[in-house]
């Protein structure tokens, strides 16, 4: 919200300075994000008056001035504007004067005596934007024929007035208007409040347009009247053109800008319609399927209708016999906007449901003033009076005749009493309140109350606030009027207690370490996910998709089930700016429609969000170096990188397929519980079919995991060293080359053999066709096996028949054979 201090001050005058006004509104509440000048700081600018203009002898563009600043004695200025002329007036700029800089941060420009072609020139005369009042340089500023000459700029203009930009929160459509924010800062700061006044027109002719309202979830409130007669072109009065100036709004006619006046000063959005361009009587109501309308904005929108389970799903119009003719509360139609030649007006204020307009702007890729206010809530009480106070405007500047207002009261709000309990109001703000300061906070206000002996205030909210629902809304406004800055800082009081340390869980912040220590660099991104990397990814069904219902655009649309679609696209962004080497990870909720899941603290009903660490590696192993021979990270890397970062835990793989990785080059990562192996997630390469659509040069290796399985590490057990050495021996055999290595460890291990410590695999052998006793089908794997009595040295008969029992293992579970 803009607005200038005087306009404001013709309503509320407080025995405040600017920056006290605009530090008292911050402190209610109402942020004051920008205060200015209306124009920046210059000196020694006055008005003048052009005598005579002759063209300059050695330049077609330049003139010759002679001017009249107020001292007594012409001045000779070279001008090059095309409109300078003889008898205008015009701010001219003394020798010695500082205009303000061209650009920002630059130096003031000063003033000298200079010649131009060989003609002296004794001052400047300033163009709009040479005062900073704007971009228009064409030509030099024309002022009004009874401008004082002499008289200083500043002073004439009003350039000293202060803007104020409000930065308002979306609760706060009562201060969407002058008059509202004049009603603040009275209550703020004790000022009397001085409302607009105005002389009601008469209703000099019968004419009144026939208007129904369809339907009263839409408009609840319909008042309109006809005028007729009125002058198009007549001249906007200059206090307006400048209060409109100087509140953002440009002047563009003189029906259009009286409108828009009113909406700033008193918040209700009005439209104006040519009534000659009507076709017969005007109904309010929602959109028909396929109805199409020419926009003043020039944008032609076609509208959809209602679905099938009837809900509205764009906008409702005001139409007459023909189609709409304006979005209702939006924006109104091209082929009844008055013009230059409109005679006849009919004038419109109403009140829009709030919920029927929320939203219906966007959709079509604008936003207006109007719908800014409709959607927060217009006060319902004022339309009849801020009608008559346009038409008043209308008929003193246009002229013209009006007829009698048509006013329809259909579905005006139900202002609902509020409570609120003194001892809850003392508990949320953290003060001492007596009833007394309460009461004067709500008379300040204008709400209207009664309280009893219990210290219960119980609160009608105004028609103009559309904020206070509850009881924390009263408190709040308790604490504003007190003022923010009048809250003493006390910090909290509470007993610390050290908590102890989880022995058995590990930390997710020591996890993110080690990856970082790999070489790996966090990535942080969105919950959400756009609907075509979750269908790639996950392979997932339209049901099993979680859509959002108001995503905050449209590549966030669902909810994410992996966090490889954002590594991914980090990657993608990565490369694109030239990293050649990419190492990421990430911890974050993952979400999956879960019917069985039941409502607990952090769980919603129908939904598993578990948490998850997931990463990817691509590129070379290492950074590129002299001491060895490189290659493109690969499976295995990345393997042993997750074994480094969950040590003490040790997992195995399987082959198995995943949607989003290749088939030949990903595994299941299994981790050893007590009842068997626990599937906690996923490791390879992307598909390839991926790798194209990602338009990738080589595949990442990517991996996701279950964070809570890692996260459990057990008590650690302790165990005496031994006094006695340990023995190592190796076991080459032979088995089929489609046996996995870790089918053979496994049978070793579950054979359960004593003083057996570790079994390491070291070496494999696949022969070449025909090069070797081995079948093509087979290969050799050599193991390491170390074992160990702690109470004694091992003897060759322990150690052997050990070795006996694996080979047995091996020969009855894997069919193998000693090499």
């Amino acid at each position: 919200m803009q607005f200038s201090e005087s306009w404001l001050r013709q309503y509320v005058n407080p025995l405040l300075d600017s920056d006290a006004l605009g530090h008292a509104m911050t402190m209610a509440g109402l942020e004051v994000e920008e205060q200015h000048a209306v124009a920046p700081a210059f000196t020694k600018i006055v008005i003048a008056q052009i005598l005579s203009a002759e063209q300059h002898p050695d330049a077609d563009r330049l003139r010759v001035c002679k001017v009249d600043a107020g001292t007594g004695q012409e001045l000779q200025i070279v001008c090059g504007a095309p409109n300078a002329r003889a008898g205008i007036k015009i701010p001219c700029a003394m020798v010695g004067a500082e205009l303000p800089p061209a650009e920002a941060g630059g130096k003031p420009f000063l003033i000298k005596v200079g010649k131009l072609r060989g003609v002296e020139s004794q001052g400047m005369l300033c163009s709009g934007r040479e005062l900073g009042l704007g971009d228009d340089h064409e030509g030099i500023l024309e002022l009004p024929a009874d401008a004082p000459v002499g008289q200083d700029i500043r002073e004439y203009l009003d350039l000293d007035d202060q803007i104020f930009v409000i930065k308002l929160t979306p609760n706060k459509a009562d201060c969407l208007s002058l008059v509202g924010i004049a009603r603040e800062v009275s209550a703020i700061t004790g000022a009397a409040l001085c409302a607009p006044k105005w002389t009601a027109a008469p209703n000099s002719i019968p004419d009144k347009l026939s208007v129904t309202v369809e339907n009263t979830e839409l408009c609840g409130r319909f008042a309109g009247r006809v005028i007729r007669g009125v002058n198009p072109q007549a001249k906007t009065p200059e206090w307006i053109v400048k209060r409109l100036t100087r509140a953002g709004q440009r002047s563009i006619s003189a029906l259009v800008d009286l409108s828009n006046y009113v909406m700033l000063e008193m918040g209700q959005p009005t439209h104006v319609f040519d009534i000659d361009q009507l076709d017969g009587d005007i109904t309010v109501r929602w959109a028909k399927d396929g109805e199409t309308l020419e926009l003043l904005n020039g944008q032609i929108v076609t509208l959809l209708g209602p679905d099938s389970s009837g809900k509205m799903q764009e906008a409702g119009v005001v139409a007459d016999q023909k189609g709409p003719v304006a979005l209702a509360g939006i924006m109104g139609g091209n082929h009844c906007a008055v013009t230059d030649d409109t005679k006849n007006i009919y004038v419109e204020a109403a009140y829009w449901q709030p919920s029927a307009i929320q939203g219906r702007a966007r959709r079509f890729n604008f936003s207006t003033d109007a719908a800014h206010r409709f959607e927060r809530g217009v006060d319902p009480q004022n339309t009849v009076n801020c009608l008559e106070y346009l038409t008043s405007l209308i008929i003193e500047v246009c002229g013209g005749q009006a007829g009698p207002i048509d006013d329809q009261v259909l579905a005006l709000p139900d202002r609902k009493p509020v409570k609120m309990r003194l001892a809850r109001s003392e508990k949320v703000i953290g003060i001492s309140l007596t009833n007394e300061i309460v009461a004067d906070v709500f008379k300040r206000l204008g709400f209207e109350f009664t309280h009893d002996a219990n210290d219960v205030f119980v609160v009608t909210p105004p028609s103009y606030r559309f904020d206070i629902e509850i009881e924390e809304d009263l408190i709040e406004e308790i604490a504003r009027m007190y003022g923010f800055e009048n809250i003493p800082d006390i910090p909290p009081v509470a007993s610390l207690k050290m908590s102890a340390q989880a022995e058995a869980k590990r930390g997710v912040h020591l996890l993110r370490q080690r990856l970082a220590l790999q070489g790996y660099q966090e990535a942080v991104n969105f919950g959400f996910t756009d609907l075509e990397s979750e269908e790639r990814l996950a392979a997932a069904s339209e049901k099993e998709l979680i859509s959002v219902l108001n995503p905050i655009a449209s590549q966030y649309g669902v909810m994410r089930s992996n966090l490889l679609g954002g590594l991914l696209g980090n990657l993608k962004s990565n490369l694109n700016r030239g990293a050649g080497r990419v190492r990421l990870f990430e911890t974050g909720r993952v979400f999956k429609r879960d019917t069985g899941s039941q409502e607990e603290i952090g769980k919603v009903v129908g939904f598993h969000q578990p948490q998850k660490i997931g990463g990817l590696a691509y590129g070379s192993f290492v950074p590129e170096q002299w001491a060895s021979d490189n290659h493109s990270v690969d499976f295995f890397d990345v393997k042993g990188d997750l074994e480094r970062v969950l040590d003490p835990l040790h997992f195995t793989t399987e082959a198995a397929v995943h949607p989003a990785l290749h088939p030949g080059r990903s595994a299941q990562v299994l981790l050893k519980a007590n009842l068997g192996s626990v599937a906690i997630g996923w490791i390879g390469e992307l598909h390839p079919a991926l790798q194209q659509a990602y338009e990738l040069p080589q595949a990442p290796v990517l991996f996701e995991l279950d964070l809570d399985p890692i996260r459990e590490l057990g008590l650690p057990m302790p165990e005496q060293l031994s006094k006695f050495p340990a023995v190592q021996r190796d076991l080459a055999v032979v088995v089929k080359q489609s046996l996995p290595a870790q089918s053979v460890l496994d049978a070793m291990s579950d054979s359960k053999q004593n003083y057996v410590r570790s079994i390491e695999l070291f070496d494999e052998f696949k022969p070449k066709t025909g090069s070797s006793s081995m079948a093509d089908d087979e290969k050799s794997l050599a193991f390491r096996i170390t074992l160990l009595n702690p109470n004694e040295t091992l003897q060759d008969p322990q150690i052997d028949a050990v070795m006996a029992n694996l080979l047995g293992a091996l020969e009855k579970k894997c069919a193998a054979r000693l090499r």
